[in-house]
C-alpha cells in the first residue's frame, strides 16, 4: 500500500507539472478573459457531468462567495444543478440537451461558458459549447488526455496530458482553485503584504 500512495502521489505531481508546462499561457488567457467577464457584467456558465459537475458546483461557490479574499461575490452559475431541468430536458428531448437547452436560455453574448470533461468528448457538454459559440459567448474547457473533440472547439482550452482519469481530474480542482486566487489577485489585490 505504501508503494501506491507514493506511486499514485507521484504521478498527481506529475499531471500538474505537465499541465502547466503545456498550460500555462492558456491558463493565463482563461483568467485574463474571466476577469473581461465579471467587470463586463457578463457571468460564468460551468457544465460537466459526474465529477465535473461537482467540480462546476464547487467552482461556482468559489466565485459567488470567496475562495481566499473577502471580496464581492462574483457571478458564476453551475448549470448542473437544477434537477427538474436536467429531468425534464432529459425526459422530453435527450440528455445530450440538458446543458445546451440552459446555455440557450440562460447565455448573452460577454457571459463565459467554462466545459469540464475528463475525456474532452461527452455528448451534452460538446452540444453546449455548440449553443454557446453560436450564440456568440465565449467559451472555455478543461480536458485530459488528447482534449477530445472540446479541445478544437472551445476558445480556450485547458489540457490536462495524461491518461489517468483521477489524475486528469486533480488537476482540474488545482486549476479551478489557481483560476479563483489569480482572478481575486488581479482583481482585488494581492494576499501577500
Amino acid at each position: 500500500m505504501n508503494d501506491l500512495l507514493q506511486e499514485s502521489l507521484n504521478n498527481t505531481i506529475q499531471a500538474k507539472k505537465d499541465f502547466l508546462k503545456s498550460g500555462r499561457d492558456n491558463m493565463l488567457l482563461l483568467v485574463e478573459k474571466l476577469i473581461e467577464t465579471f467587470t463586463g457584467g457578463g457571468k460564468l456558465l460551468i457544465i460537466g457531468n459526474g465529477g465535473s459537475a461537482a467540480d462546476a458546483q464547487h467552482l461556482a461557490a468559489e466565485f459567488v462567495n470567496r475562495f481566499l479574499l473577502d471580496r464581492p461575490p462574483l457571478p458564476a452559475l453551475a448549470l448542473t444543478t437544477d434537477t427538474s431541468i436536467l429531468t425534464s430536458v432529459g425526459n422530453d428531448f435527450s440528455y445530450e440537451d440538458v446543458f445546451a437547452k440552459q446555455v440557450e436560455a440562460l447565455a448573452r453574448e460577454g457571459d463565459l461558458v467554462l466545459a469540464i470533461s475528463t475525456s474532452g468528448n461527452s455528448p451534452n457538454v460538446i452540444r453546449a459549447v455548440e449553443t454557446a459559440r453560436r450564440k456568440q459567448v465565449r467559451t472555455a474547457a478543461l480536458t485530459g488526455g488528447s482534449g477530445g473533440e472540446l479541445s478544437s472547439l472551445a476558445d480556450i482550452c485547458l489540457n490536462v496530458p495524461t491518461d489517468i482519469t483521477p489524475h486528469i481530474q486533480e488537476t482540474h480542482l488545482w486549476i479551478e482553485h489557481m483560476l479563483c486566487w489569480l482572478v481575486d489577485e488581479k482583481m482585488y489585490g494581492s494576499l501577500k503584504s
